[in-house]
C-alpha cells in the first residue's frame, strides 16, 4: 500500500514596523496578520505598541482578519513580527485550467467579474479585446495577459498614488506591483476571467540577484479550473514563499493600514526571510 509522502516545510518569518504621528486621537486598521487559513500557518506571533493601546480583531467582507486599534496623539509604532510554515514548493501551475463559461462560474466568484475602483474593465474592455482576443482562452489567456503586462510596464516607486488606476498605468507604462496587478485583473475580467486582488510577503528564496528592498507586495489569483491561481506579473515567474495578507476586489478592499483622520507616516519596514525550521521568536 502506497502512503502519501508529506511535503517539507519552509519557515519563513515576517513582519513590519510602522512609526506615525498624529496630533489627536485616530482610530486606524492595520491589514498585516499572514491569514490563518489553507497551506500557510501562523507558529508564532508577536504584536507590540507603542504605547500600548486598546484594540481587537475582527474578519472583514472577504474574511481577512484586521486589527482595530486607537492611535493616541503623538508618535505611535506598531511592530509585528510572526513566524510562518508553509509546503517548501514553488507556486503551483495548471497549464490545462480551463476558463469556465460565466454560467458556471460559483456565486461567490461572479463579483470578481465586475469593475471596481481601480480596475476598470468596462472602460478597457475593447482594449482588452483587441490585445486578448485571439488567444486561447484559460491558463494560457491569463498567462499572455501577465506576459503583456511584465514586458509593456516599466516598475517605478512613486510612480502612482492612491488615485492611480488601470486604465492610468496603460497610459503612463509604469508603475509598482499593485499597479502591475490591477491592470492584468482588468484584462480578466473583461474577458469573463474572476480575477481578484491579492497582497502579502514574498521572500527573496532561489531568486537570483540583484535583490530589491523588501516591501508588501501585490499579486493577483485568478479562477480557473475549479480553483484560484496565484499568478505574479510583476516577476512573472512562480516565487517559493509567497505568504498571503488579504484578498479582495482590489487595493482599495486591503489597504494594510487604514487612519481615520490625519497622520504622518514617518517610517515603515517590512521584512520576509527563510529561516531554520526550528526558529522562534525572542527579545
Amino acid at each position: 500500500m502506497q502512503t502519501k509522502q508529506s511535503v517539507a516545510q519552509l519557515r519563513v518569518r515576517v513582519g513590519c514596523d510602522f512609526e506615525y504621528e498624529a496630533s489627536e486621537i485616530r482610530p486606524a486598521v492595520f491589514l498585516v496578520r499572514p491569514e490563518p487559513y489553507g497551506a500557510q500557518r501562523v507558529v508564532e506571533e508577536r504584536w507590540e505598541t507603542g504605547p500600548v493601546t486598546a484594540f481587537h480583531d475582527y474578519n472583514d467582507l472577504y474574511g481577512n482578519v484586521c486589527r482595530r486599534l486607537i492611535m493616541p496623539p503623538g508618535r505611535f509604532t506598531v511592530h509585528y513580527d510572526a513566524l510562518v510554515d508553509l509546503p517548501d514548493e514553488t507556486d503551483p501551475v495548471g497549464l490545462g485550467a480551463i476558463q469556465h463559461r460565466v454560467e458556471d462560474l460559483p456565486d461567490d466568484a461572479l463579483i470578481f467579474t465586475l469593475p471596481s475602483r481601480y480596475c476598470l474593465s468596462d472602460t478597457l474592455f475593447d482594449r482588452t479585446w483587441e490585445l486578448f482576443g485571439d488567444t486561447r482562452p484559460g491558463w494560457s489567456c491569463v498567462q499572455a495577459i501577465c506576459d503583456w503586462v511584465h514586458d509593456h510596464l516599466t516598475f517605478q516607486y512613486g510612480s502612482s498614488d492612491p488615485a492611480t488606476t488601470a486604465v492610468d498605468v496603460l497610459e503612463q507604462g509604469r508603475g509598482v506591483c499593485r499597479d502591475y496587478a490591477h491592470l492584468a485583473i482588468t484584462f480578466c475580467r473583461a474577458m469573463n476571467i474572476p480575477a481578484r486582488y491579492a497582497f502579502g510577503y514574498i521572500p527573496d528564496i532561489d531568486v537570483p540577484p540583484p535583490y530589491t528592498e523588501m516591501d508588501f507586495c501585490a499579486w493577483f489569483e485568478a479562477y480557473l479550473g475549479g480553483r484560484w491561481w496565484a499568478f505574479d506579473p510583476r516577476n512573472n515567474t512562480p516565487r517559493k514563499g509567497r505568504i498571503t495578507i488579504a484578498r479582495g476586489r482590489d487595493a482599495l478592499d486591503v489597504a494594510m493600514v487604514t487612519v481615520y483622520g490625519p497622520a504622518r507616516l514617518g517610517k515603515m519596514t517590512v521584512w520576509a526571510d527563510k529561516v531554520a525550521n526550528d526558529e522562534r521568536i525572542t527579545g
